[in-house]
């Protein structure tokens, strides 16, 4: 889709030079990206401390048990 922007020239220059990027649309695909992703992050930074925590929990336990059923399950198909 092709659409123009009114960019500071002085800011995608140094987003490309900054970034390695060939070209304008690189810096800004680029830079985009990295927005979308630092937003989902700060989005999931706001559940932090939110979320109740069991200090007996014990995810090897439960790793280990789960390979012990699977081993157990493949053995039957034989």
């Amino acid at each position: 889709m092709a659409t123009n922007l009114a960019i500071d020239d002085k800011l995608i220059d140094e987003a490309r030079r900054v970034g390695h990027h060939a070209t304008k649309k690189e810096a800004v695909t680029a830079a985009l990206d990295e927005y979308i992703r630092w937003r989902k992050q700060q989005k999931i930074l706001e559940h932090f401390g939110t979320v109740d925590f069991d200090p007996k929990y014990d995810y090897k336990k439960l790793r280990r048990l789960d390979q012990v059923k699977g081993d157990q399950e493949q053995a039957g198909e034989r």
